[in-house]
């Protein structure tokens, strides 16, 4: 098999009140893809549902990510979510729930064997 890399995209999101690690990170892989129209798959002859999509998460509390949540948001694609120790909480002044901050790294990779 020869699994190729092929795209990463990078997004941020962010939870300003409810310290919520799924809804951060939610907007965060949206922020990643919302701003493109990439047809990889189509460009090398695959279907959508071939694509190997890997979403590595960064928040202070990873064990607090909604991993299927993460994934639910792909249309397509063969989809692993990771959860990392990263991010960022920003305390607040007045002694609420910390501002959650999620950062986001989405690889797309093909198996492009016997792909000309």
């Amino acid at each position: 098999m020869a699994v190729k890399r092929l795209l990463t995209e990078f997004g941020m999101g962010s939870s300003l009140r409810r310290q919520d690690y799924t809804e951060a990170a939610s907007r965060a892989v949206k922020d990643a893809l919302w701003h493109n129209s990439i047809n990889l798959a189509e460009l090398y002859g695959k279907d959508k549902t071939d694509m190997q999509i890997t979403v590595e998460v960064g928040v202070q509390q990873p064990d607090e990510i909604d991993t299927g949540t993460i994934a639910g948001i792909f249309p397509y694609g063969q989809v692993t979510v990771v959860p990392r120790k990263g991010g960022l909480d920003v305390p607040r002044k007045d002694g609420g729930k910390p501002t959650v901050i999620a950062n986001v790294a989405i690889s797309v990779a093909l198996d492009l064997e016997g792909t000309a």
